[in-house]
């Protein structure tokens, strides 16, 4: 592994950059010229020859050691006019090649770092020309926080002075396509929180990451798990035992999502909804809720999948308020992820839900999650059956406390649902077009009930105090599998 030190922002004994194949190709370009100016020139002299081929052929009978002499001088021509060529060719093979594999060696370009230790903790923000994959994991005997960074190649020239917990960092390849940042550590720290800023307005790119403390012995057991976050931690330590659900109060921010004709914003309506039912969750034993948001942001669809991962959810669930061109349309609706939406109206929705990213100006890359082979296709397989059984608990549970809609499970490609490892549904608690849903949705009366009813639904998925579902669950889970496939 090149390393380079970060402490001074130097780039000593880092890899060779990509300068050096690029002039490779320089200089073959160069030969290909001199080849080429050669050719013309020969090319000008036959041309000539030929011309004069009736004087050379009387000339040849009257004198044929003059013959020989102009044959041997062609012959040496395009025998060095050959070699130029192959020579030209070589080197072309060679700067290509060279560029190739300092491209491989990181796409995304790391140009910038920078710490600093607001409020308790330590943040280390770094600058790139594209959005990395980061994979995080720490080292213990002296602590240390370990940062691999695919495709990522180096590019600091400025000098990066550390604060906080980190004492010391350094950086450099770790191969020829990954890249990699350790993190010394003055006292035992894990991640609170990393996040991807997108830059706008000629900024950069950031991946900025904020570290804790954390007492030595939760230190240790990250260690063990090979974690870095400290909700993992905390959570594999066994102090975490609860099930985890994370709600996602739908839209936020500049995105207001729909709004009925009396003023309700759909934003507004599900933030109140999701504050709700977190206090009806927290009151379940063994179980815990969560917000990706307490307020009143934008967060893109990909970055409320990242919220959820960190809280370590066991079940997420993405609260909205629908809208219909006919008004006479009602009802709650409970959707599942399917690459095949259930009828037009689904497709519709996902579609328009999909859009959210667009409203700030940047829409997230719409790909699956990066998981692939035979285990992934498993862990995609079982998350879709046990959504679609909570789906079918939530149904239940809802149907005769309010009112839902004709079709009550439907099913389409939204975005927001597609974490491939956590169960996962999005509620429509009703349609703010319609004039009974618009009522009802901003009663306080009607979101208690409704809470009580998406709290069953849990306790019911989770098997809170009641062991005796199991065979019905694992009966319902059975059905959800078989209606999916």
């Amino acid at each position: 592994m090149q390393i380079s030190a970060g402490n001074n922002g130097q780039a000593s004994d880092s890899p060779v950059g990509a300068t050096a194949p690029f002039r490779r190709i320089s200089f073959g370009f160069g030969l290909i010229n001199l080849s080429a100016k050669i050719a013309v020139h020969n090319k000008a002299c036959t041309n000539h020859h030929v011309r004069q081929w009736d004087g050379w052929d009387a000339r040849v009978k009257d004198d044929p050691g003059r013959w020989a002499g102009s044959a041997v001088r062609w012959v040496s021509a395009l025998r060095t006019l050959l070699v130029l060529l192959l020579s030209a060719h070589a080197a072309l093979v060679v700067g290509v090649q060279g560029a190739t594999a300092a491209r491989a060696q990181g796409e995304i370009s790391a140009t910038r770092a920078a710490f600093a230790a607001p409020e308790g903790i330590t943040r280390f923000v770094l600058e790139l020309s594209d959005e990395p994959a980061p994979r995080f994991f720490v080292v213990d005997g002296p602590p240390r926080l370990v940062m691999d960074l695919d495709g990522v190649a180096f590019d600091i020239t400025a000098e990066v002075e550390t604060a906080g917990v980190v004492s010391a960092w350094r950086y450099g390849a770790l191969s020829g396509e990954t890249g990699r940042i350790v993190f010394e550590l003055s006292t035992p720290a894990l991640i609170a929180r990393h996040f991807f800023v997108a830059g706008r307005e000629g900024r950069p790119d950031r991946l900025v990451v904020d570290l804790e403390p954390v007492q030595p012995d939760v230190f240790t057991s990250a260690t063990r798990g090979a974690v870095a976050h400290k909700s993992a931690s905390i959570k594999a330590e066994g102090a975490g035992d609860e099930m985890v659900v994370v709600l996602d109060p739908g839209h936020g921010g500049i995105d207001p999502g729909a709004t009925s004709p009396g003023g309700i914003v759909e934003k507004d309506l599900a933030l109140i909804f999701a504050q709700r039912l977190k206090g009806e969750l927290d009151a379940l034993p063994g179980v815990r809720a969560a917000l990706t948001r307490t307020d009143d942001r934008f967060l893109p669809l990909n970055r409320r999948i990242r919220v959820a991962r960190a809280y370590g959810a066991d079940l997420f669930i993405s609260i909205h308020a629908d809208a219909a061109p006919q008004d006479y349309v009602q009802g709650a609706t409970v959707y599942t992820l399917s690459e095949r939406p259930s009828d037009a109206e689904a497709a519709a929705l996902a579609a328009r839900e999909n859009l959210s990213d667009a409203v700030p100006g940047g829409v997230e890359p719409d790909a699956q999650e990066d998981v692939s082979g035979i285990l992934a296709d498993l862990l995609r397989r079982e998350t879709k059956s046990f959504s679609n059984a909570f789906a079918l608990d939530l149904v239940d549970s809802l149907k005769p406390t309010i009112r839902m809609n004709v079709s009550p499970h439907r099913f389409a490609r939204f975005r927001v649902l597609m974490a491939h490892d956590i169960p996962s549904v999005l509620l429509e608690l009703g349609y703010l077009t319609n004039e009974d849903d618009a009522r009802v949705l901003m009663d306080p009366q009607w979101q208690a009930k409704a809470a009580a009813a998406v709290t069953k639904a849990v306790a019911t998925f989770f098997g809170v105090g009641d062991t005796a579902q199991a065979g019905a669950y694992a009966e319902k889970l059975g059905s959800a599998t078989r209606m999916q496939q």
